[in-house]
């Protein structure tokens, strides 16, 4: 163990964190230890990190910053690999800006912001990466990734770099190409529209506002927990079946908002999946709807 944590210690400038709990790098903060944590800066320091845990025969678990993860109670095996705001450059050309993987969407949007360029503002609230909010096509608001996106940029499994264009990602409802393969974004390049200023700046004011006042920003969640069932939406079919309030251990269907599942105590994830199985075994029975998360669930059973 000691030898391995030295070569991983090697491959970045960032302390490799041991046993560290995951709670404290999920915005629901939930979940057990990973073995290894590591925060690269750069691709090279990704790439090493990498190639060591392969050379170990060390499992690998890539994160963002936690936003729509739920992490399991026995926490992750093996080396978790958190792209978050340590690889956060930028370069901007024109209207075209390409960001590291690790920027958070929110600070994304309010640079584009201030170079006057519209199309991102729909993003300024959603807490994540834009790597991981283009790995899975995030959105709000009628807007989505794809709207902006020209290209991505992964990392292979064998080691080398690709550029995939809007096209060649497949985006479609929360979904990407990249999705159930091993390919890592390591930076995303969008191409924006010059626009008035001001009135950026009032549309993100107006989304941050409606989130504010509908969402229960205050307690700790991964988000919207439920994916929109075509024909329907899902917090209207979980209030109407008289679950808002509803709670198993620490876990809770919010009052504010019914799609989504918050941590309003020491909510374990044990309790977080029978409160989700409660609401999709309920809302199929009164509705024959088939609930799908839109949370990823990762570590140990």
């Amino acid at each position: 163990m000691v030898a391995l944590l030295e070569k991983l210690s090697g491959c970045t400038t960032k302390e490799i964190k041991v046993n560290e709990l995951m709670s404290k790098h999920t915005t629901f903060r939930i979940g057990g230890p990973a073995d290894y944590l590591a925060t690269p800066t750069n691709v090279d320091e990704l790439l090493a990190l990498i190639n060591v845990a392969k050379e170990n025969e060390l499992p690998i678990t890539l994160i963002g910053n936690g936003s729509n993860l739920l992490v399991r109670d026995k926490g992750i095996r093996g080396l978790v690999i958190k792209i978050a705001n340590q690889m956060a450059r930028e370069s901007i050309e024109g209207n075209v800006l390409t960001f590291d993987a690790g920027i958070s969407l929110a600070l994304a949007s309010h640079k584009a912001a201030k170079l006057g360029l519209t199309g991102m503002e729909f993003a300024s609230g959603i807490p994540g990466t834009i790597g991981g909010a283009a790995y899975m096509n995030a959105g709000a608001y009628d807007g989505e990734m794809k709207n902006i996106i020209k290209s991505v940029r992964i990392l292979k499994e064998d080691g080398t770099i690709e550029e995939l264009s809007n096209e060649e990602m497949q985006f479609g409802y929360r979904k990407s190409v990249i999705q159930g393969t091993k390919d890592i974004v390591v930076s995303v390049t969008v191409e924006l529209t010059p626009g008035d200023q001001e009135a950026i700046y009032a549309k993100m004011a107006d989304f941050n506002e409606r989130r504010t006042s509908k969402q229960p920003l205050d307690k700790p969640s991964a988000g919207s927990t439920f994916k929109r069932p075509p024909g329907y939406f899902a917090g209207t079919l979980i209030d109407q079946a008289g679950l808002k309030g509803y709670t198993v251990g620490g876990a809770q269907v919010s009052e504010k908002h019914a799609g989504f599942v918050i941590n309003i105590g020491d909510a374990t994830c044990a309790d977080v999946l029978q409160l989700i199985k409660d609401v999709q075994d309920k809302i199929m029975e009164i509705n024959g709807v088939k609930l799908e998360t839109e949370v990823l669930v990762l570590g140990e059973e």
